[in-house]
């Protein structure tokens, strides 16, 4: 099923957050989204959390669904999770009023909703704010979630350690049946270095098993504009140029106008995956209690849901 959505290119992933473990988020955002026609979810690799997007599922009546997980390595901001340092802080509130997730308050970070975007870091006057990466056992996380049903997991593999990104990417290889995706950029790698990486990772991967995600600039979904999503599309572009057998989608700054800018560049796209800009147009109707038994305000949030689903697919 997931083939048949990459194939058709017109394949729309909701990125609820590789560091969301927020679960009634996750399950009001799958909710929406599945309602609005998506197929495609991608989660925190936690039980939990691909427990409630099940759950959602089956509120929404939606049966054909395809679930995916993120992974990582040290130094991948999906991944990681904001630090205070306490004997820096002043107080100041920078932090909070910034951070898109709702995850500080009082210079405390909800981990639960940290997804590592890097806001709050930007503009604290202290440099308080740190990041610490989640390392993760995949021998550990991987099994229970596999007998989940998962399509798909996600590698984001924007570090420096590369023993552990191999390390790492062999047992995906060697334990997963399903399709992996490799989510890559160009912040610590050049051009060049990020193409090196994918040949070499996809190498000795069947054809068309593989999808690679242009993560142009991540975790930034704002401004519904061409400027935000022109990065994923510039990352996309040399990906498409290898002319390698994978399926590509677009991410990082993604919006309503990146399949159309994809196309006016003449970029062979297979999808759109969305998080940052799909999460806040509607965040005023999922902080609601009653966001779920409420039909009136879930159809309203429906509504801009599908509008954003459309112009991906």
């Amino acid at each position: 099923m997931l083939k048949n959505l990459l194939e058709e290119k017109r394949c729309f992933k909701l990125i609820c957050g590789a560091g969301n473990e927020n679960e009634a988020e996750v399950e009001k955002l799958v909710a929406l989204y599945a309602s609005a026609g998506c197929k495609f979810f991608d989660l925190s690799a936690k039980e939990n959390i691909v427990d409630c997007a099940k759950r959602a599922l089956a509120y929404s009546g939606v049966t054909d669904a395809e679930l995916c997980v993120s992974v990582g390595i040290k130094g991948d901001p999906h991944v990681s999770k904001a630090v205070i340092d306490y004997e820096k802080c002043i107080q100041c509130g920078h932090c909070e009023s910034v951070c898109p997730q709702g995850a500080i308050k009082y210079a405390k970070v909800k981990k639960l909703k940290c997804i590592g975007c890097g806001k709050c870091s930007k503009v604290c006057p202290k440099n308080a704010v740190s990041y610490i990466s989640e390392d993760k056992d995949l021998s550990e996380v991987i099994p229970p979630l596999a007998e989940r049903g998962i399509s798909c997991i996600e590698f984001h593999v924007i570090g420096e350690d590369t023993p552990e990104l191999e390390q790492k990417w062999k047992y995906l290889n060697e334990n997963f049946d399903g399709i992996l995706s490799i989510s890559i950029n160009r912040m610590k790698l050049s051009g060049e270095e990020m193409v090196s990486r994918i040949k070499k990772m996809t190498e000795n991967r069947e054809p068309y098993s593989t999808i690679i995600q242009a993560d142009g600039f991540p975790m930034s979904g704002g401004a519904d504009d061409y400027k935000s999503t022109l990065q994923a599309v510039a990352t996309a572009e040399l990906i498409q140029n290898e002319k390698l057998p994978v399926y590509i989608l677009l991410s990082g700054g993604t919006n309503s106008k990146s399949k159309e800018l994809a196309k006016l560049c003449g970029i062979n796209i297979n999808g759109v995956a969305v998080g940052s800009y799909a999460r806040n147009i509607v965040r005023k109707y999922i902080e609601r209690d009653d966001f779920l038994t409420n039909k009136e305000i879930f159809s309203q949030a429906k509504q801009i849901a599908q509008t954003l689903v459309r112009a991906c697919s």
